[in-house]
């Protein structure tokens, strides 16, 4: 994922969602309704934890040093899993907490007006925040499907703000159906049932992404496509005669860690095997840009050695 794109569509998601929080709020003070109280909550938690993410990718980008010696690329990760502790504990759980209450003490809807046009309002708004996210998603994810896209994305941005906008987009519907229903029926308890609704579907998108992302900070590798494109231009060096095993490491969305032994012929010079490591560490970096940090590790090819793959 290109960083431009990320952050082109988590500030496109946070223009949106700021001026949709102030516009929930404005409403749920003319209409009491627990529905726009929910959805204002989880706009500001949006809008925090798109700020997060531009914070998160600042910081990443801070050159390494003696303490980080492999940089601070993996704080895109760290941030996107505070991203979904946040979604879980200030959206959902003040959501369903504010829906329980507004069943336990059903309060009548005030001038409901307010709230239909809001909503309609912040659907476009959504709606355009989330053509954006899927407009630079499609540029990355290639022939992938989304839930594919979802999880193996190296880069955590695209991935959260495209469930986030799914997220607002159906959180609004239920509001609008909880409002709609609470009006058409002259029963306050809907407007909760709407409320719980959101929660718990806040809740699932937060566990969506604490996975997700928990997954990326304890380490993936590179997978297979690259991992084989790697192994390719390693052994397309002549001085290479195989790859014995290999292991890679995402030091952050946009870098690889390669460590490899490979195989050189028994008859060969050191000054033989330097040369080919040094070219097989530019093939790999034009076969693969993100393999920043290569380590090579000449060897004869035994049986054992290749079985012994933690060697």
């Amino acid at each position: 994922m290109s960083a431009g794109g990320g952050t082109k569509a988590i500030i496109a998601a946070l223009a949106a969602n700021l001026s949709i929080a102030a516009a929930k709020f404005v409403a749920f003070v003319f209409t009491g309704s627990s529905a726009m109280l929910a959805e204002g909550i989880h706009s500001v938690a949006d809008s925090g934890n798109q700020a997060l993410l531009l914070i998160g990718g600042k910081r990443a980008a801070r050159a390494r040093t003696p303490e980080h010696p492999f940089g601070y690329g993996r704080e895109r990760y760290f941030y996107a899993f505070v991203v979904a502790v946040v979604l879980f504990t200030i959206g959902a759980l003040f959501s369903l907490y504010e829906g329980w209450h507004k069943i336990s003490h059903p309060e009548e809807l005030r001038t409901p007006g307010w709230a239909f046009g809001v909503l309609i309002f912040a659907i476009v708004a959504e709606a355009f925040s989330f053509r954006t996210a899927i407009k630079e998603s499609n540029l990355v994810r290639g022939d992938q499907s989304w839930v594919a896209f979802i999880r193996r994305s190296k880069s955590p941005e695209l991935p959260v703000i495209v469930l986030e906008d799914l997220g607002a987009l159906l959180g609004l519907i239920f509001a609008l159906f909880g409002v709609t229903m609470a009006v058409v029926t002259g029963d306050p308890v809907w407007d909760g049932i709407g409320t719980l609704m959101i929660g718990a579907l806040l809740a699932v998108i937060a566990v969506i992404l604490a996975v997700e992302t928990k997954s990326l900070l304890i380490g993936e590798g590179a997978g297979p496509e690259v991992e084989n494109r790697i192994s390719a231009a390693l052994e397309s060096t002549p001085e290479v005669s195989r790859v014995i095993h290999m292991r890679t490491l995402h030091l952050g969305p946009e870098e690889i860690l390669v460590a490899a032994k490979i195989a050189v012929e028994n008859d060969d010079t050191a000054a033989e095997i330097a040369k080919g490591i040094d070219e097989a560490e530019k093939r790999v970096r034009e076969a693969v840009p993100e393999a920043r940090v290569i380590y090579l590790e000449p060897d004869l090819y035994r049986t054992d050695a290749a079985a012994g793959s933690s060697a």
